[in-house]
């Protein structure tokens, strides 16, 4: 008879086999024999569980400790009981009150209070004359002298409420993890279903049971996920190994590597070490408290941040956890274990961030959770008086408050200094002050964001050579969807259709300038043609406003979500506001901008927001019952909010590299019922996403390796920039000094061999900031700034005077002869997958190229008018992609069809020149044939060798979806175009824009 597979005998009975051996299909299992305490002596091996039947634990159903195994521990670890064993008793009978309390407290309170319990931090009158003594529960120290128990299907009950949990696993007689097992052999059957169980049960059903409770686990033999007392189902997070692939797209399933996972996360030294430094419990703006079990990417990060600083080899690190996934806590949780660790002789953890938001988050996010001897600098003297004092907190603090810090300010070694959002934008000359302040502390950099090119000091100042990649640990966006701790990321583009009557406006314009010079006509057209101009038109405000609300009120709100609008400016932020409430109530939506000391009392009086004020606002928006459902900014909330009510932002707005990932994910949190975060993009700014996660390894390991030459470049470089003033006192101060200087530049060569100089210099110094290797050139290479500003020649007022004389007329004439035809809302949507995230950072950018070869084929052909007409379009179609005009993708097609035009151009010009032998020209084009040509063109190893199949599935689909004049209808070009990429993805070519792009260029011409 086929063997028949259930719950219990293939996962529980796998879990208890994994954990201790013991394989309980096998009849003939033997019970081990009672456990001996040894000292922990090296001969006593690792800690391990042991299995006891729930018949042979010396127990009642209604008991929640086993209460023998209590008091031998008691007795066992702590010498003033082992005295008066009696003692033991007394500790166990408060251990229940504990228990006993959770009615009236609650679970996560009840639960907190016990834990305090576990981690050694209450004292009895035990000692000598009544002095008072750590009660411990647990061995920390040497796990080896605890008690490790598993057992299956014990009966629990709480009053008329019978449960059987699977496996719970005591500790030292406590029950510390609850598992529920469900079977692997049921499709409709899964994790889920056994974290339901626990959540929606037990927990509610033996509630005095998870009091002492850990964390509880569940798994169906595919996939293993955990969670603390009372946390959502949708906050349970998987368990992986350290030595997983980081860039791992996808976890092979199975039981035995759930089975790896199981060993991994219940060794008894994990379990304590999250008992001791990865739990949290914080108290939420409603006063609801709450219990945090880190996850295991926090663990690895917080861990290896700690081993580095206990080993004191290496003195930094770099972390790259990606947006939302709990950095935040990853500093709460390091900074704990740091202040913690014996052998770190109580240090000073100084958290560090650039901006007023993160500062909040931050402050919160440790005050929430009351977290000990934390701190806030409250301004640049209170952080010094602190770091002065040597204060031995987790001081919380923001970059400028270092300014006035002098060097040599605190020579310990064992300050940790975790800089948060560890970009060169918070670097420079703040970065060296930090650092020259505190020369022999450890600093850790960490970045939700990936470092590219452009951040490549950040790699030099935090990443350490000793770390693979660069990075001390990684977490990416592909991990993060991967193990479900953030949501996939969707862009809609969804584009303003502008038309502008050119004639009429040039008429006007020309009436209005009538008086001007011809100069002054230019630079005001030019400053008239400016992005702003545009995205601020009332028409266009008043197109994507109304469709705001007509895509909230159908796709956002009736979910229960709310949603974000991101304008250019403030000015733009009140423009959506009025269109907005002229469509909504007043109160559905709120901006949310900064104001300044030179605005207006008017404008401060309708717009401005005291701390308390935004915090009551966003505290609204974050209620999914308030009225509040949309908020306007333009820089705020940005970076630093956290809101997972929010799950669509309507982009209106250029943002670049680490701001646009930023900004968009600020969607990606997870939040009950929420199943991706999505980005409405009225702007065109999918490119851009696409350079905010480009990064390049192997040049950074080249970058990293060169910065030891700059390094030695550097005394060369200061030298030959003060060469060329010899003899001048630089301690002079005042107008002596400065005329002294500038005497030694005399005209206008010698400034400018001074400013190549300089230029070399700065480039070099810019490169190396904050490197401590600057600290000794601080001082002349101040002096060489000032210096070179003072002889640099000022330009022009860029025309801003004739700007404030004519600019208003010139916008309105703009406006009035702008024609905005609704929003396109037939453009394919884009979710940003893992895959499309990998090739995005991993394929350089091809457009550049396309540019580059077109305008060197069309600059060979001298003054032919032809080409030159080619040239100006293609310098047109480039300046309106610059100043945002068309969308990113818009711009490839008129690219490609330039590109198709230069190639018809340069075949004409040839046959021109040799008329005189027709027979050599090459037949007329098919639609097939010009197809292949172009896959044959760009065929490449990566790319398919057969070629004719492709053209050929090409043609038949085009052919059958297509219809006359299909290439003026929107709907036809959606319908060609999403045909076309159905076909490259059979081919696996779809990532490849550049030759999307080219293929419906050619099929838009010859079909």
């Amino acid at each position: 008879m086929p063997a028949t597979f259930t719950e219990s005998n293939t996962v529980e009975r796998f879990i208890v086999k994994q954990l201790t051996g013991v394989n309980l299909n096998d009849s003939s299992w033997a019970q081990e024999p009672e456990p001996t305490y040894g000292t922990g002596g090296a001969s006593a091996g690792p800690p391990r569980w042991r299995y006891v039947p729930p018949s042979a634990l010396a127990r009642e159903e209604t008991s929640v400790l086993l209460e023998a195994d209590v008091k031998k521990a008691l007795i066992r670890l702590n010498p003033s009981i082992q005295a008066q064993p009696a003692r033991a008793d007394e500790v166990i009978y408060k251990l229940r009150a504990v228990i006993g309390a959770v009615a009236d407290e609650g679970l996560v309170g009840a639960n907190e209070r016990f834990g305090k319990w576990l981690r050694g931090e209450h004292s009895l009158p035990f000692g000598p004359d009544g002095q008072h003594e750590t009660i411990h529960l647990l061995d920390f120290r040497d796990p080896r002298r605890n008690d490790y128990v598993v057992t299956t299907q014990l009966h629990v009950r709480t009053g008329t409420e019978l449960k059987i949990p699977d496996v719970v696993l005591f500790v030292n007689g406590i029950p510390l993890v609850l598992g529920e097992a469900k079977t692997p052999v049921r499709p409709a059957i899964s994790w889920l279903d056994g974290a339901h169980e626990v959540h929606h049960v037990y927990e509610p059903a033996i509630t005095p049971f998870f009091v002492p409770n850990l964390l509880s686990f569940a798994t169906e033999g595919k996939e293993l996920f955990y969670g603390g007392v009372r946390t959502p189902l949708d906050f349970w997070a998987p368990w992986r190994l350290e030595d997983d692939a980081p860039d791992a797209l996808a976890k092979l399933v199975g039981i035995q590597e759930v089975g790896k996972q199981l060993a991994s996360l219940l060794r008894p030294e994990t379990l304590l070490d999250f008992l001791q430094h990865f739990t949290f419990y914080a108290t939420t703006p409603k006063g609801q408290k709450v219990k945090v079990v880190a996850r295991y990417q926090q663990v690895e990060g917080a861990n290896a941040i700690v081993a580095r600083v206990v080993d004191g080899q290496v003195k930094k690190g770099l972390l790259w956890h990606f947006q939302g996934s709990g950095k935040s806590l990853l500093m709460v949780f390091a900074a704990q274990k740091l202040r913690r660790h014996p052998a770190l002789a109580s240090p000073t953890v100084v958290i560090v961030v650039d901006r007023t938001d993160l500062d909040t988050q931050i402050s919160s996010t440790f005050t929430m959770g009351g977290v000990a001897n934390m701190v806030n600098a409250e301004n640049i003297a209170g952080l010094r008086d602190l770091l002065e004092k040597d204060a031995r907190k987790i001081i919380i603090t923001m970059m400028h408050k270092f300014q006035d810090a002098p060097p040599n300010l605190n020579l310990r070694h064992n300050i940790i200094l975790l800089v948060d959002e560890a970009h060169r934008t918070q670097e420079g000359d703040l970065g060296s002050r930090m650092r020259e302040a505190l020369p022999n502390a450890f600093l850790f950099g960490l970045t939700g964001t990936p470092i590219n090119k452009r951040d490549k000091n950040t790699f030099a100042a935090f990443g350490s050579e000793t770390d693979a990649g660069g990075y001390l640990s990684r977490y990416t966006y592909p991990d993060s969807l991967r193990d479900k701790q953030t949501l996939e990321l969707r862009f809609e583009p969804r584009l303003p259709n502008i038309r502008l009557d050119k004639e009429k406006m040039d008429l006007a314009f020309a009436e209005l300038t009538n008086d001007l010079e011809e100069g002054d006509k230019n630079t005001l057209s030019k400053k008239a043609a400016q992005l702003a101009t545009f995205l601020k038109a009332p028409k266009r405000v008043r197109a994507i406003a109304e469709d705001i609300v007509q895509h909230f009120l159908s796709q956002v709100a009736p979910h229960g979500f709310k949603g974000m609008v991101v304008a250019p400016d403030r000015e733009a932020c009140i423009l959506y506001k009025n269109e907005l409430d002229a469509l909504l109530p007043a109160e559905a939506s709120a901006v949310v901008i900064s104001t300044t000391a030179n605005d207006s009392k008017e404008f401060k009086a309708l717009w401005a927001l005291d701390t308390q004020q935004q915090a009551k606002l966003l505290a609204r928006f974050n209620d999914p019952n308030d009225p509040l459902q949309l908020l306007i900014v333009t820089a705020k909330l940005l970076t630093g909010f956290d809101a997972p009510v929010l799950q669509t932002m309507y982009l209106d707005k250029s943002l670049k590299d680490h701001t646009l990932l930023q900004a968009i994910c600020r969607t990606n949190r997870l939040f009950p019922r929420k199943t991706f975060g999505r980005v409405v993009d009225y702007f065109g700014v999918f490119d851009d996403t696409g350079r905010a996660l480009a990064f390049d390894e192997e040049t950074m390991a080249k970058v990293v390796a060169s910065m030891a030459q700059y390094k030695a470049d550097l005394p060369d470089l200061v030298d030959t920039a003060l060469s060329h003033f010899p003899n001048v006192d630089r301690t002079l101060i005042g107008f002596e000094g400065l005329e002294a200087a500038q005497n030694c530049l005399p005209d206008n060569a010698a400034r400018d061999a001074f400013a190549a100089d300089y230029g070399v210099l700065n480039r070099v110094w810019e490169a190396l900031s904050p490197d401590s290797a600057l600290a000794p050139f601080r001082t002349d290479y101040r002096w060489l700034s000032q210096i070179y500003t003072s002889v640099r020649p000022t330009g022009t007022d860029d025309g801003r005077l004739l700007w404030f004389a004519l600019g208003g007329a010139t916008t309105q004439l703009i406006h009035e002869n702008m024609y905005v035809e609704g929003v396109n809302p037939h453009l394919d949507p884009l979710v940003l997958t893992p895959e499309l995230v990998e090739g995005l950072m991993r394929t350089p950018d091809k457009v550049k190229h396309l540019v580059t070869e077109i305008a060197g084929r069309l600059g060979g052909h001298g003054a032919n008018p032809v080409f030159l007409a080619l040239s100006e379009r293609l310098e047109k179609v480039r300046e309106r992609a610059e100043k945002g005009l068309i969308s990113s993708i818009d711009f490839i097609k008129e690219l490609c069809q330039l590109a198709t035009e230069t190639l018809e151009a340069e075949k004409a010009a040839m046959q021109t020149a040799t008329e005189s032998a027709p027979a050599a020209l090459p037949p007329a084009k098919t639609a097939e044939s010009a197809l292949t040509e172009l896959f044959q063109e760009v065929r490449s190893p990566d790319t398919p060798a057969i070629v004719e199949r492709i053209v050929k599935d090409i043609d038949a689909i085009v052919r059958k979806v297509r219809f006359p004049s299909w290439q003026t209808s929107t709907e036809g070009k959606r319908l060609v175009g999403k045909s076309l990429r159905e076909t490259l993805l059979r081919y696996q070519l779809h990532k490849d824009q550049d030759l999307y792009a080219k293929a419906y260029g050619y099929i838009e011409q010859y079909y």
